[in-house]
């Protein structure tokens, strides 16, 4: 397995997808059926490579990610060769007046506290697959994010 099994609730959502799958590899309902009784781990392992299938064209269709903490808030913008990333981060860590845990105190911070908080910027290629360094990042507390707020932090780093 490449990425992860989907959960129970994310494959009840995908339930006509997984058929279609199943179909297309000549499994018809009453061997699924039988694969799931006699066979568990095969039908495991087909429900592992339709996840795969699924996470692929997810993380295909990413391109901004983002991680926040007390701390720091870190926006990547996902290329086709290369990770760009935009980070906030305290200079006083002592301190709880800036934290970028919610969209309301990244606001505040950057409009109410400005010299309270540092900016970089890094570009870097892909250690590994495109698919699988988001993967990794999602695994680690990474979130979806939007042009939007790129774009946004862009202006003010620059």
């Amino acid at each position: 397995m490449k990425y992860r099994m989907l959960t129970s609730e994310e494959l009840t959502h995908l339930e006509e997808e997984l058929k279609q799958f199943l179909i297309i590899n000549h499994v018809y309902k009453e061997e699924w059926e039988r694969m799931n009784r006699d066979t568990p781990e095969t039908a495991q392992d087909l429900v592992g490579l339709f996840s795969d299938q699924v996470l692929q064209r997810v993380y295909e269709n990413i391109t901004y990610l983002e991680h926040r903490s007390k701390d720091a808030c870190l926006v990547f913008k996902l290329g086709k060769d290369s990770i760009e990333m935009i980070g906030l981060q305290k200079k006083d860590n002592d301190s709880d007046i800036v934290t970028f845990e919610t969209p309301e105190s990244i606001h505040v911070a950057l409009s109410v506290h400005p010299k309270q908080v540092g900016f970089f910027k890094h570009t870097k290629a892909y250690s590994k697959q495109r698919e699988e360094e988001i993967h990794q990042m999602i695994a680690q507390g990474c979130v979806k994010s939007s042009e939007e707020f790129w774009k946004l932090l862009l202006e003010v780093v620059a």
